[in-house]
């Protein structure tokens, strides 16, 4: 190890093996060990930044709004997501009398698991990265459409038919959003030759950020993942108007927060995604590659708010016809090319 450097985690791994042999214990608990260390510094690197973006999007409306934001609850308001998420907390846990208890109380959890799991792929940096999968792109399909169920789950055991017009919605918005979006991740699939993140990152310190070969499929991409993120103008699970709040209409206190989390947690996943696939990952000069990917991620991330703050709502025929109707043909289309350009290469 070279003074002043730190390891990279394989060093370390094989400094923790060495001990652990030197010791007498059994490797399978090093195993379980590194596992559940690279859980907690996902858990803590997810929630340390929804906390952020809480407070980042309440500065970025003000900002288009014309007015401060949180100011007096820490410096600059930091500490006001901090207050909220104390006040969640002790807010009292209210369960209709009516709703299928145990479906009600794990349905916030698995609409959370899924969004945390994605980052298992997402290369933070060079050899930064939890298991560098060689599906790495399907794994994220496969978790994006894990959610559809535990928003089914709490709209029918919340017992509330406005719960369940607005868990309906939702999963027919999140299917018709999927499938132009895992076409759009196709093509830069095709252009790679992988599934695994890391080597479309690799690929792209070659041949330049793939937004350039991919402009219409990175367009398609970005609009879908905002409606699968549930941001405006797609937001149309949360229409106040007609569903009071959608799905989660019946919950309050942590279990409500967790759905929030998970909202968040999924901008913050579509855009460190839109980063790996066409923005080039952790590639960069000068700065350190974490440094860089969190650059390109967060470009994302306030352009997701400057929409939502920008543009109004659709409504739900306008959201679907733009699904079906212009995002698939967009998709396939850029297939198509994407064919054409790998094969005439």
């Amino acid at each position: 190890m070279v003074a002043g450097v730190i390891a990279p985690p394989s060093q370390w791994y094989g400094l923790a093996e060495d001990y652990f042999v030197r010791s007498g214990w059994p490797l399978g608990l090093l195993a379980v060990a590194a596992a559940l260390v690279k859980v907690l510094l996902v858990l803590a690197f997810v929630v340390l930044n929804v906390l952020f973006l809480i407070w980042l999007e309440r500065k970025i409306s003000a900002w288009i709004q014309n007015r401060l934001g949180p100011m007096r609850t820490g410096p600059f308001g930091l500490l006001q997501t901090m207050a909220d998420a104390l006040k969640l907390l002790v807010k009292e846990d209210v369960i209709p009398a009516g709703a299928d208890r145990w479906v009600f109380v794990l349905a916030p959890i698995v609409t959370f698991v899924p969004a945390l799991l994605i980052y298992v792929v997402v290369p933070f940096g060079e050899r930064l990265v939890v298991q560098d999968l060689n599906i790495g792109v399907l794994f994220v399909a496969a978790m994006t459409s894990a959610i559809i169920p535990s928003f089914l789950m709490a709209g029918w055991s919340s017992n509330n038919k406005w719960s369940v017009f607005g868990a309906l919605r939702s999963a027919a918005q999140l299917v018709s959003y999927e499938v132009p979006l895992v076409l759009a991740v196709v093509a830069v699939v095709m252009l790679t030759g992988s599934l695994s993140l890391v080597d479309i990152v690799e690929a792209q310190r070659r041949w330049g950020w793939f937004i350039l070969l991919q402009p219409l499929g990175f367009l398609v991409y970005y609009t879908a993942a905002l409606a699968e993120a549930n941001r405006a103008p797609f937001d149309l699970i949360e229409a106040e108007s007609e569903l009071v709040a959608g799905f989660n209409t019946e919950y309050s206190g942590i279990r409500w927060a967790i759905f929030f989390l998970a909202e968040y947690a999924n901008l913050l996943s579509g855009s460190a995604i839109a980063a790996t696939l066409y923005l080039g990952g952790w590639n960069g000069p000068w700065l350190p590659p974490f440094v860089w990917f969190l650059i390109k991620t967060y470009f994302f991330v306030f352009l997701a708010m400057w929409i939502r703050w920008t543009v109004p709502r659709i409504r739900v025929d306008q959201l679907m016809n733009l699904g079906w109707k212009v995002l698939l043909p967009l998709s396939l289309v850029n297939l198509a090319l994407t064919g054409v350009y790998v094969m005439v290469r």
